[in-house]
C-alpha cells in the first residue's frame, strides 16, 4: 500500500512502462497497463487540500511525460540538436497541458468516482489535435505502439490509431478500478463485478476480433512487381557531395540488377535527385532524361524517385512560401518532391506536403512572417517549402495501379495518407532519408508506422529509405521483407493492388473529432461551474 502513497515512484514507473513499451523492440502490451501508476497518483492529488491543485497536478505530468519523450525520442539530436530540445520540450508541454485540462474539468465538475474516464476524451481530443495544426508531432500518439504487433490491430481499418489510444486508456482505467477496488475498505460485490466484467470485454473483444480478421484475411487486387532500392548514401558525408551524375548512375545499375520487363515500378529515396530541377522544364531536365533512357529498357516500368524541385515565379511573390533568390529580389518556391517518370509521358509529381516543423515549415506564419522578411533581405532562404494540397496519387497512363507516395514525416499520418487512397491509390510507397538519425530507434519506429498505415488502408506498402530500413508490408501489417540498416540493398516482390477502401479510409479520424468536440464542452462548463461557485461563495461572506 505504501508503495502506491509515493508521487515519485508512481510517475517514474509510468513513464518506464511507456518507454519500455515503444517500438520497435519495445513489448507494446505494457502500454494496457503504462498509466496505471499515473491514476494513483491522480488520485492523490484530487484528494490533497494543497493550493493550486491544477498546476500541481501540471507538474507532476510534466516530470512524467518528460520521461517518457525524453528516452523516447532523444535521437532527433544526431539531426538538429536544437530540433530535439524543443521537440521533447514542447510535446512535454501540450501533453501535461491535457492532463491538466482534464485534472482541472474533473474537479470543477466534481466527478469523483468516475471522473477518469474523462481522461480519454481529453487526450484523444489532443492526439488529433497535434496531427492537425503548425506545430504536429504525434509520433508519440499512442495507438502507435502497436506498430510492431499487426496481430493485435487489425481493427484500425475501422478507427485509425486514435481507436488504438481509445483501447488503451479504457483497459487501464478498468485495471485501475479493479485494483483499487481491492484496496478499498469498502467491498462493494456490484461495483467489483461491474468493472471486471468490463475489463474482459474492453480488452478481449478488440483482440478477439483482430485474430479473427488476421487469421482470414487475403490478400486484394491484381498483383504488380515493384523494385525498392537503398543506395545507402551517407547524408552528412557523401550524398550531397557526389556529383548528381555520379549518384544517379550508381541508383540506376541497383535498379537494374533486379528490374526486368515484368517490374511496373522502380522506387527510389527521398532527396535521391538534388541539382536545379525546375518544374516548369522537369523532362528536359538531364537527371530525368538520363532516367528516361534507362527505362528504355523496361518500357512497362515508372521510375518514382524522391528529388527536391523548385518553382520559379519572377518578381511576383504568388505563394505564402515564397522565397527569395541570395541574390535578387526574385521568388519561387522549393519543395520535397516525388516524380514519376517513364518513357513517353510527361513526368508526375507530388510536392511533400505534411511537412516538419522547423526544418520544412515555418509554424504559425502569420505570427512569425517578420523573421523569414528579416531572412529574406539579409540573404538568407528560411522559410517554408511549397507544398501540394491534394493527396496526387501518381503513375503513368498506361500503368493499371496508381500509386500514393508518402514522404518521410508524412507517413505517420493516418487520415492524409488516407488522401491518396480517397484519389485512386491502390499501392502506397514511403520513400524517406532515415540517415540523419543514424543507427537509432529513431529509423526502427518509423518502419513500424509504416505497417499502421497498411492496415488502416488495406494496401501493400513499398518502403524505400536512403539508408535503410526498406521493405515490403502487405495489407495486414506484417513486414514481409526488410534490409539491414546502412548497407546497399535491392529488393523485389510482387504486391496486390487494392481497391476497396475502409471504413477509416472514408471517415478518416472521426474518434479524434467527436472527443475534440466533448471535451471543449466540458472543458466549458468546468469553467462555467467554477465561476458559479466563486459568485456563491462571495454572496456568503458578503
Amino acid at each position: 500500500m505504501r508503495l502506491i502513497q509515493n508521487k515519485w515512484l508512481l510517475s517514474i514507473s509510468t513513464a518506464f512502462l511507456l518507454i519500455v513499451a515503444w517500438p520497435r523492440g519495445g513489448f507494446a502490451p505494457l502500454l494496457l497497463v503504462a498509466f496505471i501508476p499515473f491514476f494513483f497518483l491522480d488520485e492523490q492529488l484530487l484528494k490533497s487540500e494543497k493550493k493550486r491543485p491544477s498546476w500541481r497536478a501540471f507538474r507532476w505530468g510534466y516530470f512524467t511525460f518528460f520521461l517518457w519523450n525524453i528516452i523516447t525520442t532523444w535521437w532527433i539530436w544526431n539531426s538538429t540538436p536544437f530540433g530535439a530540445i524543443m521537440a521533447i520540450l514542447l510535446n512535454t508541454l501540450f501533453q501535461s497541458f491535457v492532463y491538466m485540462a482534464y485534472f482541472a474539468t474533473r474537479r470543477a465538475l466534481k466527478m469523483r468516482s468516475y471522473g477518469l474516464l474523462l481522461f480519454p476524451l481529453f487526450w484523444i481530443a489532443f492526439e488529433w489535435w497535434h496531427m492537425n495544426w503548425d506545430l504536429s508531432w504525434p509520433w508519440l500518439n499512442l495507438g502507435n505502439g502497436f506498430g510492431a504487433y499487426p496481430k493485435m490491430i487489425q481493427w484500425y481499418e475501422f478507427t485509425g490509431i486514435l481507436g488504438g489510444s481509445l483501447w488503451v486508456l479504457l483497459v487501464n482505467i478498468l485495471a485501475f478500478f479493479i485494483i483499487k477496488g481491492v484496496h478499498s475498505e469498502v467491498f462493494n460485490v456490484k461495483d467489483r463485478i461491474l468493472h471486471i466484467v468490463s475489463f474482459v470485454l474492453v480488452l478481449i473483444i478488440p483482440l478477439t476480433l483482430s485474430y479473427v480478421i488476421f487469421s482470414t484475411y487475403q490478400e486484394k487486387g491484381s498483383p504488380i512487381e515493384v523494385v525498392v532500392v537503398q543506395p545507402n548514401h551517407d547524408p552528412w558525408t557523401e550524398q550531397y557531395g557526389m556529383p548528381q551524375s555520379e549518384i544517379l548512375k550508381h541508383v540506376l545499375d541497383l535498379g537494374a540488377s533486379k528490374a526486368d520487363t515484368a517490374t511496373r515500378y522502380i522506387v527510389y529515396p527521398e532527396s535521391t535527385l538534388y541539382d536545379d530541377i525546375w518544374v516548369d522544364r522537369i523532362d528536359s531536365t538531364p537527371a530525368i532524361l538520363t532516367i528516361k533512357n534507362f527505362l528504355k529498357a523496361y518500357p512497362q516500368t515508372s521510375v518514382v524517385i524522391g528529388s527536391s524541385t523548385y518553382e520559379y515565379y519572377g518578381k511576383e511573390k504568388k505563394t505564402e512560401t515564397a522565397r527569395t533568390f541570395t541574390d535578387r529580389k526574385e521568388y519561387y518556391d522549393a519543395y520535397n518532391t516525388a516524380i514519376c517518370i517513364d518513357t513517353i509521358h510527361p513526368c508526375s509529381y507530388y510536392h511533400k506536403s505534411k511537412l516538419v516543423p522547423g526544418p520544412e515549415k515555418l509554424p504559425f506564419p502569420s505570427l512569425l512572417r517578420p523573421l523569414q522578411d528579416v531572412a529574406f533581405n539579409l540573404g538568407g532562404t528560411v522559410g517554408s517549402l511549397g507544398l501540394m494540397k491534394e493527396r496526387k496519387a501518381l503513375g503513368a497512363p498506361f500503368q493499371k495501379v496508381k500509386t500514393g507516395v508518402a514522404i518521410c514525416y508524412e507517413s505517420i499520418y493516418g487520415e492524409f495518407v488516407a488522401g491518396y487512397i480517397k484519389n485512386g491509390a491502390g499501392l502506397l510507397f514511403v520513400i524517406t532519408n532515415d540517415g540523419w538519425w543514424g543507427n537509432t530507434a529513431g529509423h526502427r519506429q518509423h518502419l513500424v508506422f509504416s505497417s499502421l498505415r497498411a492496415i488502416e488502408t488495406r494496401r501493400d506498402v513499398a518502403r524505400s529509405a536512403n539508408t535503410g530500413i526498406s521493405a515490403f508490408i502487405n495489407q495486414k501489417g506484417e513486414i514481409t521483407e526488410e534490409t539491414p540498416y546502412w548497407q546497399e540493398a535491392v529488393i523485389k516482390k510482387t504486391l496486390h493492388a487494392n481497391n476497396e477502401v475502409t471504413f477509416y479510409v472514408q471517415y478518416g479520424d472521426y474518434l479524434g473529432r467527436i472527443a475534440a468536440y466533448a471535451s471543449v464542452l466540458l472543458f466549458l462548463g468546468g469553467r462555467v461551474q467554477r465561476v458559479i461557485k466563486k459568485k456563491d461563495l462571495r454572496d456568503l461572506n458578503s
